[in-house]
């Protein structure tokens, strides 16, 4: 007895509108409310950050400086730690407006891919550091947002984004 290929797999069929059933529009629209989710979460914290007068100081209650001290010996990576507690604020300002970019950077969809990728570096960084020691580790908010990351790393922002009208205008010729 031979064995064939499956030939049921799915394909897409357009509907009365040329865009394809449900099942294709919503197939296009996976990334969408990820990239929101993810950008409006780094834009708020990046904002929480900037206006939180404890936060941007060296030392005291809720200040980045008694933060990463308190983490320092149980990261994964001390040394990246002590290379933040070289300068604390000027760490936090660094945090808070790569947060900010990245965040309007997913919910413009503006260099998403690069926007994207900040935002797996800052969650891998803050994963290492201060949310390490979490246990069990899914206790840890980091390690989620670096996932959440991924798929905008791989597939960007196709639709309703500034890069999909640049690359429509490209292939018409206008850019």
């Amino acid at each position: 007895m031979t064995h064939g290929t499956r030939a049921d797999t799915y394909s897409p069929r357009p509907d009365s509108d040329g865009d394809g059933d449900l099942r294709d529009r919503a197939a296009r629209y996976a990334l969408l409310p990820l990239r929101i989710f993810l950008g409006v979460t780094f834009v708020y914290a990046g904002l929480d950050k900037l206006t939180d007068s404890a936060f941007l100081k060296d030392s005291g209650a809720g200040s980045i400086g008694d933060m990463m001290r308190a983490v320092r010996d149980s990261s994964a990576v001390p040394g990246l730690v002590d290379m933040a507690l070289e300068s604390p604020v000027g760490f936090g300002y660094a945090i808070a407006f790569g947060e900010l970019a990245v965040g309007i950077g997913a919910l413009l969809g503006l260099l998403t891919r690069i926007a994207a990728l900040g935002g797996a570096l800052i969650s891998l960084s803050l994963w290492l550091t201060v949310s390490w020691a979490a246990d069990p580790y899914y206790y840890g908010n980091d390690l989620p947002y670096l996932m959440g990351w991924i798929p905008l790393i791989l597939a960007g922002a196709p639709l309703l984004s500034v890069d999909a009208v640049l690359r429509a205008r490209r292939r018409r010729g206008v850019a």
